[in-house]
Formats: C-alpha cells, sequence, structure tokens
C-alpha cells in the first residue's frame, strides 16, 4: 500500500528558511501549501518544489496579518486534505541604526503585527481540525532573539519572546489531544534578512570593510549556516517530535546562561558587540 504524502503548509514560503524547508519536503514527494507576499518568487519556489518532487505544491499570495484571508486559506487547505505539518515561519525584522536611541513606532506596531499577530492569524485556524483529528504537527519560528534581550534589536526580541512563551504553552495545552507544538529557535542563518544585519566585534575597527558592498562580509555572524542545513535540521527535529529545535544549540544554552547573569555584567558583554540593524520598511497603525 503506497503511503499518503505528508501534508505542509509554510509561510514566508518565497524566500529564506521558508523556502529551503519546502524545498527538502519536495524532495520527500510532500504536498506542499506554501504561502507568502511575493507573488513572483513564491511561484518560482512552487515550480522548484514540485521539480523537486513535491506531489503538489500549491501557492496562495497572502498577507499573514490579514486574520479572515489566513483563516479561509488553512480552513481551505485543511479540508482539501487534512494538514499534517504546519509552519508558522513569516516573519520580519528591525532594529536600530548608528545613532538611533528608540525604534519608529510605525515600524514597531508593523513588525509586531506580522511577527505577533501573523504567527496566530497563522495557528489559530489550525488547532481545532488538529485536535479533532488527534494528529498533527504546529512548528512555530522563533529566533535567539527570544531568548536573551540584544540591545540592537529591542522590540524584536520582545516579538520573539512573546511567540516563545505562546509555542511553550500550546505544547502543554495540545499534547493530550495528539497534537506536537515545536518551538524552532534559529541562530543566523545565511538569507536575504540576515544579510542586512551587522554584527561588529571590539575588534572590528582593526578591519574595516573596503567598501559598503563588502560590509556585509565583515559582519560577525557566529555560528551563521545556509539555509538549507537550518531546514534539514527543523525537519529533523520535527520528525523526533522535539519540543525545542534549536541551533546552533551552543549558542542557545549561552543565551540561557546569560538569562541566570546579572543583568548589569550580560548588558555591559551585550554592548562590545554593537549591531547595525536595518529598519523594516512595513509601516503599522499610529
Amino acid at each position: 500500500m503506497t503511503e499518503t504524502p505528508v501534508r505542509v503548509l509554510i509561510t514566508g514560503a518565497s524566500s529564506g528558511i521558508g523556502r529551503a524547508l519546502a524545498l527538502a519536503y519536495a524532495r520527500d514527494g510532500a504536498s506542499l501549501v506554501l504561502l507568502g507576499r511575493d507573488a513572483v518568487r513564491l511561484e518560482a519556489t512552487g515550480r522548484a518544489c514540485l521539480a523537486a518532487g513535491a506531489e503538489e505544491a500549491e501557492t496562495y499570495v497572502a498577507d499573514v496579518r490579514d486574520r479572515d484571508v489566513m483563516a479561509r486559506i488553512v480552513r481551505s487547505a485543511h479540508d482539501k486534505r487534512p494538514l499534517d505539518i504546519l509552519v508558522a515561519n513569516a516573519g520580519v525584522a528591525t532594529g536600530l541604526s548608528p545613532g538611533q536611541i528608540i525604534e519608529t513606532p510605525d515600524a514597531v506596531r508593523a513588525m509586531f503585527a506580522i511577527n505577533v499577530a501573523g504567527v496566530f492569524n497563522t495557528v489559530e485556524p489550525a488547532i481545532a481540525p488538529m485536535c479533532a483529528r488527534g494528529s498533527g504537527r504546529i512548528a512555530i519560528v522563533g529566533s535567539m532573539a527570544g531568548v536573551r534581550a540584544l540591545p540592537h534589536s529591542p522590540a524584536y526580541c520582545a516579538a520573539k519572546a512573546c511567540v516563545h512563551m505562546w509555542a511553550d504553552c500550546l505544547r502543554a495545552q495540545l499534547a493530550s489531544h495528539g497534537v506536537h507544538v515545536a518551538l524552532i529557535v534559529p541562530g543566523y542563518v545565511k538569507t536575504p534578512m540576515s544579510a542586512r544585519t551587522i554584527v561588529k566585534t571590539p575588534f572590528s575597527s582593526l578591519f574595516p570593510p573596503k567598501s559598503s558592498a563588502s560590509a556585509g562580509a565583515k559582519s560577525w555572524q557566529p555560528g551563521a549556516m545556509p539555509d538549507e542545513e537550518a531546514a534539514r535540521i527543523i525537519k529533523r527535529g520535527l520528525e523526533r517530535r522535539r519540543g525545542v529545535i534549536a541551533f546552533p544549540r551552543y549558542m542557545y544554552w549561552a543565551l540561557r546562561l546569560f538569562s541566570f547573569l546579572p543583568a548589569a555584567l550580560v548588558d555591559g558583554v551585550m554592548r562590545q558587540f554593537p549591531a547595525e540593524v536595518p529598519e523594516t520598511p512595513e509601516r503599522g497603525e499610529k
């Protein structure tokens, strides 16, 4: 008897981790439901997944901030064939540039609408049907920034800490209903979003970039890995039903340790590694 291909829904599938994860499941012949906001890149991802072996690759251009649209897409996808895995991956980053003291309020609110409300809008419609079925896996993508605060990205850290706590609560609540919830905690992954972030060390002044175009190459991003490797780790962790899938693990445990150390001490260390995080172009309600 032929095994039914796994059915996977992924948001933020047009690039980065979302695209790499879609391709990883495509190679197993999965039935994919892919969401993103860039129609051209999303369609390209869909075609690449079909070429890689996906049984099907449905694509939906959608904004995770739209609760009604997300509910219709998730429920429709589940009604067509029950979802086995749902990955809430869509997100944007924002932070402080040199000389900036506080983040732009409109940018902060837009980032929260995508990174927090967008996760809720993605996951909530899948909970009831998965629980009724008594099976399913929900993966919520957080960040190392949600483990311990980083001074250069206050709002982003707060947003990721929020979804970390929500994922932990859901995991405990839904386990008795047969639904597994995993929190994904990636460090630096080589994606277009992370390429915009420049992290400096106390020695950066000794090795200045030769031009602004090469500035990214001088950015210190410990443990940075290709998105294909990140997708492999996430996929394997979900198969093993791990509650927290963090990588690189040494960074995760280091940040966990920092949470127990005196705040003033850790803050002082963090200030030795200033970062330039471009402000998101997204804008929210005032």
